[in-house]
């Protein structure tokens, strides 16, 4: 009887050591002014206005997306409008640094990672005040997206730090000096920005990706759906090339002639349709390039 309790002693201490962990880091930003039409490209080629749009259910652009439904739960994006109340009018931009880059609220509350906010952390400052300028033109509206619908011990936020520790690395983005210019724009883009591991690389059974398969595909995405290998030999394979995949990336249209549905239908409709064809090509040259990296 005193081993029980002492074992549910321990492991209430635990649960209480690992509630009051500190995580994340000060946020201190320059004075920089930032430029709402580089924000808002920044925006629409990180997927925001995609994910925080609901359009079939008549929601204003960027007032909360489409619920997200995993094996976790559903997972709804909130509203990223300047309403004070039911969006971000009341941040500060020290605050939306600090939840774009590390994933925390300003009242410090971990995001989920359906927020794919590991593939920001490579954002700098300018990055920040540019999507923040942009942000700031969105007008208010005063519509609370539904609350996420999560069940114990999902609902538990402050296990996200052992998640966090065990899972949360930040992926290569660094420019390289051996590689072209085009072939870094498209690594920063592929693999920070535009986020295209998120969905093309499978997941453990606690939600993280698998990085020894990065690019190799997943049949598992939320409401069931599945996203294609995208490795170089895939691509390859499939008869891919770095002009024909750009085209895509703007059209939606595979080199067979088949047309881009499902997930992929909508990020090209709602994100790299709007980016320059450099960029395009640039992330086209990465994936096409990317073995070993």
């Amino acid at each position: 009887m005193r081993l029980g309790f002492a074992a549910v002693g321990l492991i209430a201490a635990g649960g209480a050591a690992v509630a009051v962990w500190p995580v994340g880091q000060p946020v201190e930003m320059a004075e920089l002014e930032g430029n709402v039409e580089r924000g808002a490209y920044l925006a629409r080629a990180g997927g925001c206005i995609a994910c925080h749009s609901d359009a079939a259910s008549g929601r204003a652009p960027l007032s909360g997306g489409a619920p997200i439904v995993s094996g976790f739960g559903t997972f709804v994006p909130p509203n990223l409008t300047t309403d004070p109340d039911h969006g971000i009018g009341d941040w500060r931009i020290e605050d939306f640094a600090k939840a774009v880059r590390q994933g925390l609220s300003p009242e410090g509350a971990l995001y989920y990672p359906a927020f794919p906010y590991a593939f920001y952390g490579h954002l700098n400052d300018q990055d920040i005040a540019d999507l923040w300028a942009a942000f700031q033109t969105v007008p208010p509206v005063a519509d609370p997206a539904p609350p996420n619908n999560v069940s114990f011990p999902v609902n538990q936020r402050f296990g996200l730090k052992l998640w966090r520790a065990a899972f949360l690395n930040a992926p290569p983005t660094k420019a390289r000096r051996d590689k072209p210019e085009a072939w870094n724009r498209g690594r920063w883009l592929v693999n920070g920005l535009a986020h295209c591991g998120a969905c093309h690389t499978d997941r453990n059974l606690l939600g993280a990706r698998r990085m020894a398969a990065r690019f190799a595909g997943s049949d598992d995405l939320p409401g069931g759906k599945t996203a294609p290998a995208i490795t170089p030999e895939a691509l390859s394979r499939n008869g891919w090339t770095v002009d024909n995949l750009a085209f895509a990336l703007k059209s939606g249209v595979a080199p067979d002639g088949d047309v881009l549905g499902g997930g992929m239908g909508d990020v090209v409709q709602q994100s790299t349709a709007w980016m320059n064809q450099e960029d395009r090509k640039a992330m086209a040259t990465y994936l096409l390039d990317a073995a070993g990296d």
